[in-house]
Protein backbone atom coordinates (compact mmCIF):
# COMPACT_ATOMS: atom_id res chain seq x y z
CA UNK A 1 0.00 0.00 0.00
CA UNK A 2 1.07 3.95 -1.16
CA UNK A 3 1.11 6.19 1.97
CA UNK A 4 2.14 10.11 0.50
CA UNK A 5 2.91 12.29 2.42
CA UNK A 6 4.12 16.13 2.20
CA UNK A 7 6.87 17.46 4.77
CA UNK A 8 7.51 21.10 5.31
CA UNK A 9 11.00 21.89 6.14
CA UNK A 10 8.65 25.22 8.16
CA UNK A 11 5.89 23.81 9.82
CA UNK A 12 5.35 25.98 12.30
CA UNK A 13 4.83 29.18 9.73
CA UNK A 14 2.79 26.69 7.87
CA UNK A 15 0.23 26.37 10.90
CA UNK A 16 -0.91 30.10 10.63
CA UNK A 17 -2.08 29.73 7.25
CA UNK A 18 -3.99 26.30 7.61
CA UNK A 19 -5.31 27.42 11.24
CA UNK A 20 -8.60 24.84 11.88
CA UNK A 21 -7.37 22.20 9.25
CA UNK A 22 -4.39 21.29 10.41
CA UNK A 23 -3.47 20.15 14.42
CA UNK A 24 0.34 22.26 15.62
CA UNK A 25 2.42 19.86 17.90
CA UNK A 26 5.56 23.03 18.96
CA UNK A 27 7.30 24.28 22.13
CA UNK A 28 6.44 27.91 22.28
CA UNK A 29 9.66 30.63 22.95
CA UNK A 30 9.76 34.17 22.78
CA UNK A 31 12.91 33.81 21.31
CA UNK A 32 13.17 30.57 18.90
CA UNK A 33 10.31 28.09 18.17
CA UNK A 34 9.60 25.02 16.22
CA UNK A 35 7.04 22.79 15.55
CA UNK A 36 5.31 20.22 13.53
CA UNK A 37 2.23 20.36 11.72
CA UNK A 38 -0.24 16.93 11.45
CA UNK A 39 -3.53 16.75 9.21
CA UNK A 40 -5.98 15.89 11.80
CA UNK A 41 -6.74 12.58 10.76
CA UNK A 42 -3.14 11.79 11.77
CA UNK A 43 -3.26 13.27 15.31
CA UNK A 44 -4.35 9.71 16.82
CA UNK A 45 -1.56 8.07 15.39
CA UNK A 46 1.00 10.27 17.57
CA UNK A 47 2.76 7.76 20.10
CA UNK A 48 4.95 10.29 21.93
CA UNK A 49 6.13 14.00 21.00
CA UNK A 50 9.52 15.19 22.30
CA UNK A 51 9.82 18.76 22.99
CA UNK A 52 13.95 18.98 23.58
CA UNK A 53 14.33 22.81 23.65
CA UNK A 54 13.11 25.88 21.59
CA UNK A 55 15.25 24.48 18.62
CA UNK A 56 14.86 21.05 18.29
CA UNK A 57 11.30 19.23 18.71
CA UNK A 58 10.21 15.55 17.67
CA UNK A 59 6.98 13.41 17.31
CA UNK A 60 6.82 9.70 16.41
CA UNK A 61 3.90 8.15 14.53
CA UNK A 62 2.69 4.79 13.67
CA UNK A 63 1.12 4.51 10.18
CA UNK A 64 0.01 1.09 8.68
CA UNK A 65 2.47 -0.24 11.10
CA UNK A 66 5.37 1.87 10.14
CA UNK A 67 7.11 3.67 13.18
CA UNK A 68 7.69 7.26 11.39
CA UNK A 69 9.78 10.19 13.50
CA UNK A 70 9.02 14.00 12.21
CA UNK A 71 12.00 16.09 13.49
CA UNK A 72 12.02 19.79 13.37
CA UNK A 73 15.12 22.04 13.49
CA UNK A 74 16.38 25.64 13.80
CA UNK A 75 19.95 26.22 13.62
CA UNK A 76 21.44 29.21 15.09
CA UNK A 77 21.62 31.84 12.53
CA UNK A 78 25.52 32.57 10.94
CA UNK A 79 26.23 35.04 13.49
CA UNK A 80 25.05 33.13 16.66
CA UNK A 81 27.56 31.74 19.33
CA UNK A 82 29.45 28.46 18.49
CA UNK A 83 28.44 27.08 21.66
CA UNK A 84 25.19 27.53 20.73
CA UNK A 85 25.08 26.27 17.69
CA UNK A 86 27.61 23.01 19.32
CA UNK A 87 24.11 22.88 21.44
CA UNK A 88 22.06 22.05 18.95
CA UNK A 89 23.80 19.96 17.16
CA UNK A 90 24.54 18.10 20.33
CA UNK A 91 20.46 18.00 20.86
CA UNK A 92 20.20 16.78 16.77
CA UNK A 93 22.40 13.85 17.41
CA UNK A 94 21.11 12.67 20.82
CA UNK A 95 17.20 12.37 19.16
CA UNK A 96 18.57 10.94 16.76
CA UNK A 97 20.24 8.22 18.85
CA UNK A 98 16.92 7.74 20.67
CA UNK A 99 15.80 6.41 17.80
CA UNK A 100 16.07 2.64 16.86
CA UNK A 101 17.67 1.67 13.23
CA UNK A 102 14.38 -0.08 12.06
CA UNK A 103 11.99 3.38 12.34
CA UNK A 104 11.91 6.19 9.56
CA UNK A 105 13.08 9.29 10.20
CA UNK A 106 12.47 12.53 8.16
CA UNK A 107 14.34 15.81 9.87
CA UNK A 108 13.20 18.80 8.30
CA UNK A 109 14.52 22.04 9.23
CA UNK A 110 15.81 25.56 9.12
CA UNK A 111 19.63 24.69 8.75
CA UNK A 112 20.84 28.30 8.17
CA UNK A 113 24.04 26.76 6.10
CA UNK A 114 24.16 26.04 2.41
CA UNK A 115 25.30 22.48 1.21
CA UNK A 116 26.32 23.60 -2.34
CA UNK A 117 26.22 22.67 -5.69
CA UNK A 118 27.59 19.37 -6.62
CA UNK A 119 28.62 15.98 -4.46
CA UNK A 120 32.39 15.14 -5.11
CA UNK A 121 33.64 13.73 -2.23
CA UNK A 122 30.04 13.65 -0.25
CA UNK A 123 27.84 11.50 -3.01
CA UNK A 124 26.99 9.24 0.07
CA UNK A 125 24.97 11.63 1.76
CA UNK A 126 23.80 13.84 -1.16
CA UNK A 127 23.65 14.40 -4.24
CA UNK A 128 24.22 17.38 -7.25
CA UNK A 129 20.98 19.56 -7.02
CA UNK A 130 21.87 22.18 -4.17
CA UNK A 131 22.80 26.00 -4.69
CA UNK A 132 25.64 28.48 -4.74
CA UNK A 133 28.64 27.26 -3.13
CA UNK A 134 28.67 25.42 0.39
CA UNK A 135 29.62 27.36 3.68
CA UNK A 136 30.76 26.16 7.02
CA UNK A 137 27.18 25.41 8.21
CA UNK A 138 26.53 23.49 4.72
CA UNK A 139 29.51 21.81 5.59
CA UNK A 140 28.01 20.92 9.53
CA UNK A 141 24.79 19.49 7.60
CA UNK A 142 26.99 17.02 5.88
CA UNK A 143 28.95 16.16 8.59
CA UNK A 144 25.96 15.15 10.66
CA UNK A 145 24.61 13.27 7.86
CA UNK A 146 27.03 11.23 7.64
CA UNK A 147 27.67 10.88 11.11
CA UNK A 148 24.26 9.38 10.93
CA UNK A 149 23.97 7.75 7.83
CA UNK A 150 21.54 10.31 6.87
CA UNK A 151 20.70 11.96 3.09
CA UNK A 152 20.38 15.49 2.45
CA UNK A 153 16.90 14.87 -0.30
CA UNK A 154 16.71 17.99 -1.93
CA UNK A 155 19.93 18.02 -3.42
CA UNK A 156 18.71 14.29 -5.21
CA UNK A 157 16.01 16.17 -7.62
CA UNK A 158 17.20 17.95 -10.49
CA UNK A 159 14.77 21.34 -10.66
CA UNK A 160 14.91 24.52 -12.52
CA UNK A 161 16.79 26.77 -9.17
CA UNK A 162 13.17 28.83 -8.74
CA UNK A 163 12.66 25.17 -7.13
CA UNK A 164 15.54 24.77 -5.02
CA UNK A 165 15.73 28.16 -3.63
CA UNK A 166 14.45 28.25 -0.05
CA UNK A 167 15.40 31.72 0.98
CA UNK A 168 14.77 35.20 -1.34
CA UNK A 169 15.58 38.45 -0.02
CA UNK A 170 16.79 41.19 -1.58
CA UNK A 171 18.57 40.23 -4.18
CA UNK A 172 20.12 36.85 -2.27
CA UNK A 173 18.78 33.45 -3.31
CA UNK A 174 19.77 30.56 -1.58
CA UNK A 175 19.35 27.42 -0.25
CA UNK A 176 19.15 26.78 3.72
CA UNK A 177 15.85 25.07 4.52
CA UNK A 178 16.97 20.85 3.99
CA UNK A 179 14.89 17.61 4.56
CA UNK A 180 17.01 14.53 5.32
CA UNK A 181 16.09 10.70 5.49
CA UNK A 182 17.90 7.86 6.90
CA UNK A 183 20.08 6.91 3.54
CA UNK A 184 18.51 3.08 3.62
CA UNK A 185 15.00 5.02 3.01
CA UNK A 186 15.81 7.59 0.10
CA UNK A 187 14.16 5.28 -2.42
CA UNK A 188 10.54 5.75 -0.68
CA UNK A 189 10.98 9.31 -1.64
CA UNK A 190 9.83 10.38 -5.06
CA UNK A 191 9.78 14.00 -5.27
CA UNK A 192 11.26 16.95 -3.07
CA UNK A 193 11.21 20.70 -4.51
CA UNK A 194 10.00 24.36 -3.35
CA UNK A 195 6.49 25.60 -3.80
CA UNK A 196 7.05 28.92 -5.91
CA UNK A 197 4.76 31.43 -5.03
CA UNK A 198 3.78 29.55 -1.24
CA UNK A 199 5.84 31.66 0.96
CA UNK A 200 5.64 30.37 4.91
CA UNK A 201 7.52 33.37 5.98
CA UNK A 202 8.49 36.52 4.35
CA UNK A 203 11.99 35.08 3.42
CA UNK A 204 11.35 31.31 3.61
CA UNK A 205 9.96 29.38 1.06
CA UNK A 206 7.67 26.00 1.79
CA UNK A 207 9.68 22.71 1.13
CA UNK A 208 7.95 20.01 0.14
CA UNK A 209 8.54 16.16 -0.05
CA UNK A 210 6.57 13.12 -1.10
CA UNK A 211 7.72 9.63 0.61
CA UNK A 212 5.88 6.73 -0.02
CA UNK A 213 5.81 4.11 3.38
CA UNK A 214 6.63 0.69 2.26
CA UNK A 215 4.67 -1.73 4.43
CA UNK A 216 5.98 -5.08 4.40
CA UNK A 217 2.49 -6.88 4.23
CA UNK A 218 2.82 -9.93 6.90
CA UNK A 219 2.76 -13.33 5.21
CA UNK A 220 -0.46 -15.13 6.22
CA UNK A 221 0.09 -18.31 8.22
CA UNK A 222 -0.46 -22.00 6.41
CA UNK A 223 -2.47 -23.68 8.62
CA UNK A 224 -1.80 -27.60 8.49
CA UNK A 225 -4.72 -30.28 9.34
CA UNK A 226 -3.32 -33.41 10.30
CA UNK A 227 -5.55 -36.37 11.99
CA UNK A 228 -3.78 -37.72 14.94
CA UNK A 229 -5.01 -41.21 16.63
CA UNK A 230 -6.20 -41.04 20.47
CA UNK A 231 -3.29 -43.40 20.73
CA UNK A 232 -4.50 -42.45 25.15
CA UNK A 233 -8.08 -44.48 24.69
CA UNK A 234 -5.66 -47.28 25.30
CA UNK A 235 -5.09 -46.84 28.71
CA UNK A 236 -8.93 -48.13 29.00
CA UNK A 237 -8.95 -52.19 29.29
CA UNK A 238 -12.04 -51.95 27.03
CA UNK A 239 -10.68 -50.16 24.17
CA UNK A 240 -7.17 -52.15 24.98
CA UNK A 241 -9.11 -55.35 24.30
CA UNK A 242 -10.77 -54.51 20.94
CA UNK A 243 -7.44 -52.78 19.79
CA UNK A 244 -5.87 -56.48 20.61
CA UNK A 245 -8.78 -58.51 18.79
CA UNK A 246 -9.10 -55.91 15.80
CA UNK A 247 -5.04 -56.21 14.73
CA UNK A 248 -5.16 -60.02 15.48
CA UNK A 249 -7.85 -59.81 12.94
CA UNK A 250 -5.53 -57.72 10.57
CA UNK A 251 -2.70 -59.94 10.43
CA UNK A 252 -4.83 -62.61 9.52
CA UNK A 253 -5.13 -64.39 13.23
CA UNK A 254 -1.27 -64.37 13.45
CA UNK A 255 0.20 -64.18 16.98
CA UNK A 256 3.94 -63.29 16.09
CA UNK A 257 4.24 -60.48 14.38
CA UNK A 258 5.85 -60.42 10.37
CA UNK A 259 9.26 -59.62 10.05
CA UNK A 260 8.16 -56.52 7.24
CA UNK A 261 7.92 -53.93 9.95
CA UNK A 262 6.58 -51.17 7.61
CA UNK A 263 3.75 -53.35 6.46
CA UNK A 264 3.14 -54.02 10.23
CA UNK A 265 3.35 -50.55 11.24
CA UNK A 266 1.08 -49.81 8.67
CA UNK A 267 -1.76 -52.39 9.85
CA UNK A 268 -1.22 -50.88 13.43
CA UNK A 269 -1.65 -47.41 12.72
CA UNK A 270 -4.73 -48.30 10.53
CA UNK A 271 -6.11 -50.70 12.88
CA UNK A 272 -6.01 -47.73 15.70
CA UNK A 273 -7.36 -45.17 13.66
CA UNK A 274 -10.36 -47.62 13.07
CA UNK A 275 -10.64 -48.37 16.78
CA UNK A 276 -9.90 -45.27 18.81
CA UNK A 277 -10.91 -42.79 16.10
CA UNK A 278 -8.71 -39.62 15.22
CA UNK A 279 -8.74 -35.49 16.51
CA UNK A 280 -8.25 -33.03 14.35
CA UNK A 281 -4.81 -31.44 15.08
CA UNK A 282 -4.08 -27.62 13.51
CA UNK A 283 -0.78 -26.30 13.11
CA UNK A 284 0.03 -23.02 11.99
CA UNK A 285 3.52 -22.59 9.75
CA UNK A 286 4.91 -19.44 8.71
Amino acid sequence: MAVYRRFSSNPMELERSCKGEWEKLSKNSKRNGVGVVLKEEFVRNVLEVKRVSDRVMSLKLEIEGVMLNVVSGYVPQVGCELEEKERFWSELDEVMESIPMGERVVIGADFNGHVGEGNTGDEEVMGKFGVKERNLEGQMVVDFAKRMDMAVVNTYFQKREEHRVTYKSGGRRTQVDYILCRRGNLKEISDCKVVVGESVARQHRMVVCRMTLLVCKTKRSKIEIEKKTKWWKLKKEECCEEFRQKLRQALGGQVVLPDDWETTAEVIRETGRKVLGCVIWKEERR
